[in-house]
C-alpha cells in the first residue's frame, strides 16, 4: 500500500486582509477538504529553521508560533482522512520570494489559491486589524504607511509591510515563472462579498472537490475599530509591553493574559471605522498604479476600478442590508 506524504495538496497563499480566513473557514466545512487545524503555520516562510528575528511589536511573540520544523508541519496533516484533499493556509506566501520559490520546488503538484484585494483597502485593513489589537504605535494610517520603508529596514516582519504586500503584479509575475498558471487560482476579493456561492464552486471545481457542499463565506476575522484617545493609547502601550515580555512565555501564556487588556482596549466599541478620504487614498495610489498595471498584464483583466480615490469598504459594510 502506497502512503501520500504528509504534505498539502493545495495552498492559500495571499493575500492578508483580502478574505483568506474566511476563506479558509468556508473550505473546512467541506467533507472533501482537509484543512490544517493551525491555519496559518507560515511553514514555507522559513527554510528548516527558525523565522528570522523580527523586532515590531509582538513580532517576538508571535513567531513562536510558525511552524517551520518539517516533522511539526508533517503532523498537521496526521488526522486527514484518505483521499480528502489537504489544505494550508498562510496568505504571506505570496508574497514572500523565498516561499514562492520554496513552494514550487517542494510542491510541484500543489494547487495555490490566491486572493486579491484593492491594495489600498487592503493595507487600511491590515493597519486596522493591528491598531485595534493595541499592536500599531501609529494612530494614522497615512503616516503608517510612510513610515512603511523605515520599518521594513528595521527588521519588522511582513505584516508591518502595509503597501509593499499589495504589489500582487510583482508577485504573480514572479511565481508564474516558477509555478504553472493552471495549478494558480486567482480571486477577488469582491467575489467572496458578492458571489460566495458561486465563488466557493469556483474553487471546488479547482480542488477537484465535490459542488455546492459550502455556499457562505463568514467574516471571521473582521475587526471593529476603536477610536484614538487618551485611553486608547495607555492601553495599546500596555499591550505592546506585554507583547514584549510575552516572548519569553509559551504563546498560549501571553494570550490568555493579553484578553482581559484587549477586551479593556476594544471596550465600548466596535466603532465603524471611518473611511479613508479620497486625499489619503490618493496619496497610496500613487505609489501602486504602476503594480496595477502590471497585475492587468499579467492577469489579462482589469483593476481599474482599483485606481478610484473611492474605497469599498469592509467586508462588513460591503454585505449590510
Amino acid at each position: 500500500m502506497v502512503t501520500r506524504e504528509l504534505r498539502p495538496d493545495a495552498l492559500v497563499i495571499g493575500a492578508p486582509k483580502a478574505g483568506t480566513s474566511a476563506l479558509h473557514a468556508a473550505l473546512a466545512r467541506h467533507p472533501q477538504v482537509y484543512a490544517s487545524p493551525v491555519k496559518e503555520p507560515k511553514h514555507y516562510l522559513c527554510t528548516d529553521a527558525p523565522p528570522p528575528a523580527y523586532v515590531g511589536p509582538g513580532d517576538a511573540h508571535s513567531q513562536q508560533e510558525w511552524v517551520w520544523r518539517p516533522a511539526d508541519y508533517a503532523a498537521l496533516f496526521d488526522a486527514a482522512p484518505a483521499g480528502s484533499v489537504r489544505l494550508e493556509s498562510t496568505p504571506f506566501y505570496l508574497y514572500a520570494r523565498s516561499a514562492r520559490r520554496r513552494i514550487a520546488e517542494e510542491l510541484p503538484n500543489a494547487r495555490l489559491i490566491v486572493v486579491v484585494r484593492d491594495p489600498v483597502d487592503r493595507a487600511y485593513s491590515n493597519w486596522t486589524h493591528l491598531y485595534v489589537d493595541g499592536l500599531e504605535p501609529e494612530a494614522d494610517f497615512v503616516a503608517a504607511c510612510r513610515a512603511e520603508e523605515e520599518r521594513v529596514d528595521a527588521g519588522w516582519a511582513p505584516f508591518w509591510h502595509y503597501r509593499r504586500m499589495g504589489r500582487y503584479g510583482e508577485q504573480l509575475a514572479d511565481l508564474f515563472a516558477h509555478v504553472e498558471r493552471e495549478r494558480v487560482l486567482v480571486l477577488r476579493y469582491r467575489q467572496l462579498v458578492d458571489a460566495p456561492a458561486e465563488t466557493l464552486n469556483t474553487v471546488a471545481r479547482f480542488l477537484g472537490v465535490e459542488e455546492g457542499r459550502v455556499a457562505s463565506v463568514q467574516p471571521d476575522n473582521s475587526r471593529g475599530f476603536v477610536r484614538p484617545r487618551l485611553r486608547t493609547e495607555i492601553l495599546a502601550r500596555a499591550v505592546r509591553l506585554g507583547a514584549a515580555a510575552g516572548a519569553y512565555a509559551p504563546p498560549q501564556v501571553w494570550r490568555r493574559a493579553s484578553r482581559p487588556l484587549i477586551r479593556a482596549l476594544q471596550a465600548g466599541g466596535p466603532d465603524r471605522r471611518p473611511r479613508l478620504t479620497p486625499a489619503q487614498r490618493g496619496e497610496l495610489l500613487d505609489g501602486c498604479t504602476d503594480d496595477i498595471g502590471l497585475l492587468e498584464e499579467v492577469l489579462g483583466q482589469s483593476f481599474d476600478d482599483w485606481r478610484s480615490v473611492e474605497g469599498r469598504g469592509s467586508f462588513t459594510e460591503r454585505t449590510r442590508v
